[in-house]
C-alpha cells in the first residue's frame, strides 16, 4: 500500500513539477504529516525530492529526474480501454483517432498485457441511450466537438423549447451525453449554460479561440444543473395516503428525489399502517399517469381534480373487467 503511494507521489511530482503538502495530501488521501514522512523515505531511497520553504513553497523533483515506473498493470490497462464510450466517440467523429490511440497503447504494453483491450471489451459494455427511445445523433455534433477540443468560439443558431430561434456566440466548454441525448455546456455573456446539441440549426467558427477558465469543473457543473433542472420541473404538489406496499413502490414510479423527500417528511403511520405524504410532481397529468400504476396502494387526497380523475379511471377499469 505504501509502496504504491510512494510511486504515485513521484509520478505526481514528475507531472506537475511542484506541489504543496496540502495538494499531495489531498491527491493521496493522507495527512500532511504522512506526506512529510513519505518525502523523507523517498529521499533516503535516492529520489531527489526537494522541499522549497515559505508560503509559495512545496515539493519538487530536482535535476530533471524522471522515473521509469510507468508500466501499467493488467487492471490498469483494462481500465484504460474502458475509459471511452465507442458510440460517443463515433458520434463525435473521433472513432479513427480512438482506434489509433488504442493501437499505440497496446503496442506499448508488455507482451502479456496486449490482450487487455479484448478482455475488457468482452466483460464490460456501456450502452448510453435509455430504453424505448432511439439514440440521438445530431448532425452538427462533430463540428461542436471540434470546437470544444480546440477552444474555438462557436456562432450558432439555436431553436429554443418554445420554437423560437435565436443566434448566440458561445464559448464551448464541454459535451455531456445523458441518456442518449447530447448537451453542450457553454459560456455566453459571462454565464455558463446548457444547450441541447440537436437544437443547433447552424454551428460555425472562424478560428477565433477563447481563454478557458481552468477552474471550470464540467462534472460538478453538470451535476448541479441536472439537479436544478429536476427540481425546477416539479411545480405541483399532491397529497397521498400510501399503504406499506405503496410506500415501497413510490420511488419506482415517480422522481426518486421527490419520493425520498416526501417519505422522509411523512408523519407516522395510522392505525392501518398507511402514511400521508406530500409529493412534488411535474403536473397533474404526469401525476395521474404515475399514480395509476400504484393502483389501490395510493389514495390521492388532494388536489380534488386529480382525485376525481383517478376515481373515474378506477370506475372505468372496474366496468371493463367486471
Amino acid at each position: 500500500m505504501r509502496a504504491a503511494r510512494l510511486i504515485k507521489m513521484v509520478l505526481l511530482l514528475q507531472t506537475r513539477r511542484m506541489m504543496t503538502a496540502a495538494e499531495l495530501a489531498a491527491e493521496l488521501d493522507v495527512s500532511e504529516r504522512t506526506v512529510a514522512r513519505d518525502v523523507l523515505a523517498l529521499s533516503e531511497a535516492g529520489i531527489p525530492v526537494y522541499a522549497d520553504r515559505g508560503r509559495t513553497g512545496g515539493y519538487r523533483l530536482i535535476g530533471g529526474y524522471r522515473t521509469r515506473l510507468t508500466g501499467l498493470g493488467r487492471s490498469e490497462a483494462e481500465a484504460l480501454f474502458l475509459s471511452g464510450v465507442p458510440s460517443a466517440l463515433r458520434d463525435m467523429g473521433l472513432a479513427d483517432a480512438a482506434s489509433a490511440a488504442r493501437l499505440k497503447v497496446s503496442a506499448a504494453l508488455l507482451p502479456e498485457l496486449r490482450d487487455a483491450h479484448v478482455s475488457a471489451a468482452q466483460r464490460f459494455h456501456l450502452d448510453a441511450p435509455g430504453w424505448w427511445q432511439p439514440p440521438e445523433t445530431p448532425e452538427l455534433l462533430p463540428a461542436v466537438a471540434e470546437a470544444v477540443w480546440d477552444d474555438l468560439v462557436l456562432r450558432v443558431r439555436y431553436r429554443r423549447r418554445d420554437g423560437a430561434t435565436v443566434e448566440r456566440e458561445l464559448e464551448p466548454y464541454g459535451l455531456v451525453l445523458k441518456a442518449g441525448t447530447w448537451y453542450l455546456a457553454a459560456r455566453t455573456a459571462g454565464d455558463h449554460r446548457v444547450y441541447r446539441v440537436a437544437r443547433f440549426e447552424t454551428a460555425t467558427t472562424d478560428g477565433t479561440r477563447f481563454t478557458r477558465d481552468e477552474t471550470f469543473d464540467l462534472p460538478a457543473f453538470w451535476t448541479d444543473r441536472a439537479a436544478a433542472f429536476a427540481r425546477s420541473i416539479l411545480r405541483t404538489e399532491v397529497r397521498l395516503r400510501l399503504t406499506p406496499a405503496g410506500t415501497r413502490r413510490l420511488r419506482h414510479v415517480t422522481d426518486r428525489a421527490a419520493a425520498d423527500e416526501a417519505l422522509t417528511t411523512a408523519g407516522p403511520p395510522d392505525g392501518t399502517g398507511r402514511v400521508t405524504v406530500t409529493l412534488a410532481v411535474e403536473s397533474e397529468d404526469v401525476a395521474h399517469t404515475q399514480l395509476m400504476s400504484l393502483g389501490p396502494e395510493a389514495e390521492v387526497l388532494s388536489p380534488p381534480a386529480l382525485r376525481e380523475r383517478l376515481a373515474t379511471a378506477a370506475e372505468r377499469m372496474a366496468a371493463l373487467y367486471r
